[in-house]
C-alpha cells in the first residue's frame, strides 16, 4: 500500500472517527468561549503579518503555502491535552479541549486552503474545504454536543478504534516522509522562518492581542503553552493530499519537534506566570 494510499484512507475514512469521538468526549461549556476567541484572535493575527512577509521572502508557490501555514497547525491534542493536564491539573482539560476544537477548524479551513492554493486556484481551495467530511463531522460534533446527545457504548467504542487506528496511519506517514527525506536538498530558509513564525512571532502575536482583555494569569499561560506545541502530523496529510511538497512540511515537523524537546523542561516556568 502507498502512502497516497494510506493517507487518503487516514483523511477520507479514518479521520472523520477521530473528530466526532474526539470532540464527543466531554461536554463543551459555552462559558468558556474566551479560550478559543483568544487562541483564533493569535492564529488570524499571525497569518495577516505572514501574508505581508511571505511573498517578498519566497517565490515559490508551494513554499509559499508552507510558510503562511504550517506554523499555524500545533499538536494542541495528542501532546497539549496531556502535557496540560501535566502542567495545570485535570481542571485545564475543558481549556484544552476547546483549544483543539478550534485548531480542528484552523486544520481543516485554514491549512486545506494555503496547501491547496500551491497548486490550486482560490476558488478551487475554498471547493477542497468543502469536500472533505472531516470539517462536516467536526460540525456535528459540536451540535451533538450542545444539544447534549451520548453516544451508545458500542458506537462509542467503534469511534474510539477508528481514532486510534488514525493516530497511528497519522504516525506511519510521518515515518515514510521523514525516511524519503534528505538532509541536502532542505529549504533551511523555510525551516528558518516556519520555525520564526512558530516560536517567536505567533505567541508574541497572542501577547500582543490578549493585552486589552485582561486575561486570567493561569488561563494564559495555558494558552500560551498550547501555541508552543510543535507543528502537527496533520501538516503532513494536508500537504500530501494536495502534493504541497509533503518531504519539505514533513522536515518542518520533525524541526520542530526537536526544538520543543529541547525546550519542553522550561515549559514548567509557565505554571508560574
Amino acid at each position: 500500500m502507498s502512502s497516497k494510499t494510506l493517507n487518503l484512507l487516514s483523511v477520507y475514512f479514518l479521520q472523520p472517527f477521530l473528530t466526532l469521538w474526539g470532540l464527543m468526549l466531554r461536554p463543551l461549556d459555552m462559558t468558556l468561549l474566551m479560550v478559543p476567541l483568544l487562541y483564533m484572535g493569535a492564529i488570524v493575527l499571525t497569518v495577516g503579518i505572514a501574508l505581508v512577509v511571505v511573498p517578498r521572502l519566497f517565490s515559490d508557490a508551494k513554499e509559499r503555502s508552507i510558510a503562511t501555514v504550517a506554523a499555524l497547525i500545533g499538536n494542541t491534542g495528542n501532546l497539549g491535552i496531556p502535557l496540560g493536564i501535566a502542567l495545570f491539573g485535570v481542571e485545564s482539560v475543558p481549556y484544552m479541549t476547546l483549544i483543539n476544537l478550534m485548531n480542528v477548524f484552523v486544520v481543516y479551513t485554514l491549512g486545506v486552503f494555503f496547501y491547496s492554493r500551491g497548486s490550486f486556484s482560490v476558488k478551487e481551495s475554498l471547493l477542497n474545504i468543502v469536500k472533505l467530511p472531516i470539517l462536516w463531522f467536526a460540525l456535528l460534533a459540536v451540535v451533538l454536543n450542545l444539544l447534549q446527545v451520548r453516544l451508545d457504548g458500542l458506537i462509542e467504542a467503534t469511534l474510539m478504534m477508528g481514532a486510534y487506528a488514525s493516530m497511528v496511519i497519522q504516525l506511519l506517514l510521518f515515518g515514510i516522509y521523514l525516511y524519503e527525506a534528505k538532509i541536502e536538498p532542505i529549504a533551511w530558509r523555510l525551516s528558518l522562518w516556519v520555525m520564526g513564525m512558530k516560536f517567536i512571532l505567533l505567541p508574541a502575536s497572542y501577547l500582543l492581542f490578549m493585552l486589552p482583555f485582561g486575561v486570567d494569569a493561569r488561563l494564559s499561560a495555558m494558552l500560551f503553552m498550547e501555541l508552543l506545541m510543535p507543528l502537527a502530523v496533520a501538516n503532513i496529510n494536508i500537504a500530501s493530499l494536495y502534493a504541497c511538497k509533503p518531504q519539505a512540511v514533513t522536515m518542518q515537523v520533525f524541526i520542530s519537534s526537536l526544538i520543543f524537546i529541547l525546550f519542553a523542561p522550561l515549559l514548567h516556568l509557565v505554571t508560574q506566570w
